[in-house]
């Protein structure tokens, strides 16, 4: 079986006003008039811009980076996956590390999250990584794989998810692991995929995300099993991230 068309995504964050709609243009422009590249391309800005972006949107598929568990009700604040959807979206980031630490989220709410965006017809990018401090004590293979494990939904088929392997002390901070690393990491995550749907687990795509940028996008992106990016910081301007774009040129 072969892999998917390896993905290339960026995660706004808590980034972007009406004016960021710029960025959009640009990088629509460059993906447009630069050399192909043998990727698909995606943007998950904030709530806010989620309806813009995918109605100016031809080149960039444009996803959310989170949801609710319930369809709608009484839930201030939150927002459902059947609300993204309508605007537009067809992808959502569920179980990033920031909603894990700074929201308390569980592999078993994000289990919840992963199975409503499959219900509505969306693919969740379900997020997985180590702390430094797990990763100091060795454990790095054990809670990765724990999470994916949990985090994936008993109803997901293959090729209804995506996973993004994030080493939490690589996010933001510059550092980045090593290729070798990333390998032994994507390598023992594909080996799960494979325990849990068989031989379709070849077909799921892993992404790399922490600290990924135009300097390092290329060696990183060779890595086995490494089949995209998801990007922080460094997609929040068009040139940067149409660097990262640039792994995937030939």
């Amino acid at each position: 079986m072969a892999y998917p068309r390896s993905l290339v995504a960026g995660n706004w964050k808590m980034n972007g006003l009406s004016a960021s709609i710029a960025e959009l243009h640009a990088l629509e422009t460059m993906i447009a008039t630069g050399e192909p590249a043998n990727c698909d391309v995606m943007l998950c800005p904030p709530y806010t811009l989620l309806s813009v972006f995918a109605s100016e949107a031809n080149k960039v598929i444009i996803g959310a980076q989170d949801c609710h568990i319930n369809d709608g009700g009484a839930h201030t604040g939150d927002i459902s996956a059947a609300m993204i959807k309508d605007c537009g979206a067809s992808h959502i980031i569920v179980g990033h590390s920031e909603r894990r630490a700074d929201h308390g989220e569980s592999s078993g709410l994000i289990a919840q999250k992963a199975s409503k965006v499959i219900e509505m017809g969306m693919k969740p990018i379900i997020c997985v990584g180590e702390t430094e401090a797990e990763r100091d004590a060795g454990q790095t293979l054990n809670v990765v794989l724990d999470q994916v494990k949990a985090s994936i939904p008993a109803i997901a088929k293959a090729d209804e998810v995506i996973i993004a392997y994030e080493p939490v002390w690589a996010i933001g901070t510059g550092r980045t692991p090593t290729p070798e690393d990333v390998q032994d990491v994507h390598g023992a995550i594909r080996t799960t995929l494979l325990e849990i749907f068989g031989d379709a687990g070849e077909t799921v795509a892993i992404l790399y995300g922490g600290s990924v940028k135009p300097s390092n996008a290329a060696e990183l992106m060779t890595v086995p099993n490494v089949n995209g990016a998801l990007v922080g910081g460094a997609s929040l301007k068009a040139s940067d991230f149409n660097g990262i774009i640039d792994a995937y040129r030939k």
